[in-house]
């Protein structure tokens, strides 16, 4: 990738995500990256798939969706609300994206594939990043430990082949799965990206997973290429990492710093051992404002 065209179609991506309850013309995205409609066209599918607009629709009914999941809305207010003209065109545009009316989503909301971008700049340095040595660096801020409960639950989940990180998972099963694991209504907590003990690896399928963990009595639908299992209740040891600045690849620096600490730490020190063949250790999505998060499971000295 050119890095003229990623930091245009960069822009192009956040004035949509800025704008996305407005009006959004070629125009408005041509002044937003500095060159021609055409161009814009041009570089934004070549990098994206999809043409501006195609994205613009998606992203749209993806933020509608949520909106019917979780507020008490009207389907013609949420569909002017985003954009559309009318009740009967978002409905069409809505069920032929998510094979289910709006209507019917916001009564009794199944999983669906939601539309989640990855801004096209991180991909980009993560290419980078596997072109050059990568320098150590860290941020010389403070490491947050500490300890959390976890209940009995249900762990929704899609298995890879060889997986052992998040960046081989999407190489292997892709990254829109994130769209489907946010799109679960009883969710007890945000989805996770996790490395599964060893009893809970079947032969052939991968240590690192993604999912989101539900109630025990969950009995809603399973997502398809997905699977469901029970976890035992846990302790884990969370580690936070400081803020980070999410514009450029500190985004990287920000894990391995967590990694390493992670490591190096002896859980002793809170009357605790690691327990690694009880529950899978987790990461949360990494979000600058609250930096790197990760937990790992550990269970008291006796």
């Amino acid at each position: 990738m050119e890095p003229e065209k990623v930091y245009a179609v960069q822009k192009m991506q956040d004035y949509m995500e800025l704008h996305i309850l407005e009006p959004i013309t070629l125009s408005d995205l041509s002044k937003a990256c500095g060159y021609s409609p055409f161009y814009c066209i041009k570089i934004f599918s070549e990098l994206m798939e999809k043409t501006p607009f195609e994205y613009i629709r998606l992203l749209r009914l993806s933020k509608a969706a949520l909106k019917l999941r979780d507020e008490n809305v009207k389907v013609i207010d949420t569909a002017l609300d985003f954009m559309f003209d009318s009740h009967e065109g978002f409905t069409r545009a809505f069920s032929k994206e998510f094979g289910i009316t709006p209507y019917r989503y916001s009564k009794n909301p199944p999983p669906i594939k939601l539309f989640m971008p990855i801004p096209i700049l991180s991909h980009y340095r993560y290419c980078q990043r596997g072109e050059k040595p990568v320098e150590e660096k860290t941020t010389g801020g403070t490491v947050f430990v500490q300890i959390i409960e976890r209940p009995e639950r249900k762990f929704i989940l899609k298995r890879g082949n060889t997986a052992e990180d998040y960046f081989s998972y999407c190489e292997e099963v892709g990254c829109d799965i994130w769209g489907i694991l946010c799109s679960v209504k009883e969710a007890l907590y945000e989805p996770i990206g996790a490395w599964l003990p060893d009893k809970l690896i079947p032969y052939g399928t991968s240590k690192y997973v993604q999912g989101v963990e539900v109630p025990v009595s969950y009995s809603g639908k399973i997502p398809e290429g997905f699977e469901v299992m029970s976890l035992e209740p846990c302790s884990m040891m969370v580690f936070q990492g400081p803020p980070f600045d999410d514009t450029d690849d500190s985004f990287y620096d920000a894990i391995d710093e967590i990694q390493r600490a992670m490591e190096k730490y002896n859980p002793n020190t809170y009357g605790y051992e690691w327990a690694d063949s009880v529950s899978p250790r987790f990461q949360l999505e990494p979000q600058g404002w609250r930096g790197y998060i990760e937990a790992r499971p550990v269970k008291k000295l006796i």
